[in-house]
């Protein structure tokens, strides 16, 4: 006989008489046996059944639903079913709302079978930490304003009012393209001391061999659709161009240490207090940026940002998952990241009408600086706060959810707790190293796997976000488009997760970004539009990847390595961060190239997924896996 058809039959026999708690005769209805029988069925399914994981920059949460003691203690369950003691009328309803939640709620996740696995509390916290993101997104996508590529020329000597165009034309050095075209060099000068006494009079063209020529050292910009830059102050082009680069990779650098250190600093000193250090620092930085005087202190500024940023994000995000349970683990978390977008519309509009750097820089951080009162308003997590065994203080968490949730705690909730911290200290936690990751011929395909696969999808993300004006079109249009598309993309993640599982729409959407990458190469360069809609396409696919991508990770790694092997994804995503900056130096080769890279590894990538394996159930141990 199967473990459903037992638990059906236990479930049965309970059904069969009136409740000996309240009497009442339709037992199927009464809430008592309704968590009777939730009980019994958590306890048949243990091992097999599990709550949603959602992850980010290697950090997992998920409520463990592993308890095999469940309904051994028989004086428990009855603590559990008893009902509140309250007043007559509105008492006894929240009361009942109260059993009706838990009931519906795995025994052993004792958070969320207190308070529910979402209500009214849980909606306001999780709004409030999601905007978090806002100032987070702003810094990141800075760099495609504060950095932007525009036309230069070598500067014209003092006191010469001749045109640009003709200074070029003078001045300028001009090589054949691969079209045997002309193009202007703005690296190269022709010597041009003999206008030192004719500065306004009309002069006529040499070619590149009449005169010599020397090395630029002075330069003018463009001002007509960017202010000042970070290029242009610190004239970071011709052969200090790679100055540049190397700005933008410090800043994704610091955001891979960040995602992996995060995690460190939030498990020891808590969610709440990692994230409003992180915020703080955030803002300090932001600020001291807008003035710094040297490259090298910006350099170095950038790369903490970077750092402080993404700890921001990721424990905002871990503190959000830790106050749902249940299916909103997956809803909320695709959720969280919804200001994301919307962080890149707005931004590309702050960016339109303030073009100076140093003050775009400023109006970016300033928006954080409210975030500061969320100190007064979160409250630690308290799945956190009960692994570090502080029980009062959990119970003060619960205490102030249920009241915004309009229910009221089971009695013996502080009993329930101190419960779930002796199962935590009598279990040990096998030693886990990084080799274990590839120990085994299964585990070690799934994690190399899995590295090419997140290598793959921050590359394009990344390489298509931060290259928005290397498109064609205009930058602050492209932007918002880009942020545009991104919102059904989050949305369908959620259907996918949902209905649709991980592997298959991991791999189309990875292989689809690739695919619009390399549309993009046999577009006319006079077909901007088309360009720039292959781009969004590719933009829309690779966000969606980007979503389903962490929480299928998760469940292919067992639970004594899931957070290593997690974490260790963060470590080719880190590189393709940092390989991001120079992908589109090869359009110096070939146009075309680095969109064919993309597009490259999008397929490979994609068709990489179908080398792993489903995901029905979770894996504890790597024999699990084996």
């Amino acid at each position: 006989m199967c473990d459903e058809e037992l638990i059906d039959m236990a479930s049965t026999s309970l059904l069969d008489s009136n409740c000996d708690l309240c009497g009442t005769g339709n037992r199927v209805r009464c809430t008592h046996n309704k968590l009777k029988k939730a009980r019994i069925q958590g306890a048949g399914t243990s091992g097999s059944v599990r709550s949603p994981i959602i992850v980010i920059g290697g950090r997992t949460s998920m409520v463990d639903d592993d308890d095999d003691d469940v309904v051994d203690d028989s004086d428990d369950i009855e603590d559990i079913m008893t009902p509140p003691v309250s007043g007559a009328g509105g008492g006894d309803k929240h009361a009942e709302k109260s059993q009706e939640a838990a009931a519906v709620v795995h025994p052993s996740d004792p958070i969320s079978q207190s308070i529910g696995e979402f209500g009214r509390w849980q909606f306001l916290l999780t709004f409030l930490l999601s905007l978090v993101n806002f100032p987070c997104t702003f810094h990141i996508f800075a760099p495609t304003f504060e950095g932007a590529q525009r036309d230069f020329w070598c500067a014209r000597p003092d006191g010469l009012s001749m045109p640009v165009d003709q200074w070029k034309n003078v001045s300028g050095i001009f090589d054949l393209d691969k079209d045997g075209n002309a193009v202007y060099d703005p690296c190269k000068v022709k010597d041009v001391s003999w206008l030192k006494n004719n500065l306004n009079e009309t002069v006529i063209t040499y070619s590149n061999d009449s005169v010599s020529w020397k090395t630029c050292q002075e330069w003018e910009y463009n001002m007509a659709d960017f202010g000042k830059t970070i290029i242009s102050e610190w004239n970071l082009v011709c052969e200090n161009q790679q100055l540049s680069n190397i700005a933008e990779m410090m800043f994704l650098l610091g955001v891979a240490v960040g995602g992996l250190a995060s995690g460190f600093f939030s498990d020891r000193l808590g969610r709440k207090n990692t994230l409003m250090v992180s915020l703080l620092l955030q803002i300090i930085l932001g600020l001291s940026i807008a003035f710094v005087p040297w490259l090298s202190l910006y350099l170095v500024l950038r790369a903490l940002l970077g750092f402080v940023c993404v700890s921001v994000v990721f424990s905002g995000f871990v503190l959000c998952m830790e106050l749902v349970g249940g299916k909103w683990l997956t809803i909320s978390g695709v959720s969280y990241l919804f200001p994301l977008p919307l962080a890149y519309i707005v931004i590309s509009g702050i960016a339109y009408f303030i073009r100076d750097w140093r003050n775009l820089q400023v109006a970016i951080t300033v928006p954080a600086i409210p975030f500061l009162l969320l100190w007064w308003v979160l409250p630690e997590s308290p799945r956190w706060l009960l692994t570090m065994g502080r029980v009062e203080e959990t119970m003060n968490v619960l205490k102030e959810a249920a009241q915004v949730n309009r229910i009221e705690l089971p009695p013996d909730t502080h009993k329930i707790l101190s419960r779930s911290i002796s199962k935590v200290e009598m279990s040990e936690s096998p030693k886990i190293g990084f080799g274990d990751l590839f120990r085994t011929p299964r585990i070690r395909k799934i994690s190399l796997v899995l590295y090419i696969v997140w290598f793959t999808v921050y590359l394009i993300y990344y390489g298509v976000v931060l290259n928005l004006s290397s498109l064609g079109g205009n930058i602050y249009i492209n932007s918002i488009i880009s942020g545009a598309v991104e919102f059904p993309a989050i949305a369908i993640s959620i259907l996918f997760l949902l209905k649709m599982g991980r592997r298959w729409p991991l791999c189309l959407t990875v292989i689809g970004a690739g695919i619009s990458c390399l549309l993009t190469i046999p577009v006319p360069k006079d077909f901007h539009w088309l360009k720039i809609t292959f781009a969004m396409a590719a933009k829309f696919c690779i966000s969606s990847s980007n979503v389903v991508m962490p929480v299928y990770t998760a469940e292919l790694f067992p639970t004594v390595m899931r957070n290593l092997g997690v974490g260790s994804s963060n470590v080719p995503a880190g590189v393709a961060l940092m390989l991001v900056p120079y992908l589109w130096n090869l359009a110096d080769m070939n146009t075309n190239m680095p969109m064919g890279v993309l597009g490259f590894f999008g397929i490979i990538g994609g068709a990489s997924v179908l080398l792993l394996p489903d995901t029905e159930n979770l894996a504890d141990t790597l024999n699990d896996i084996e």
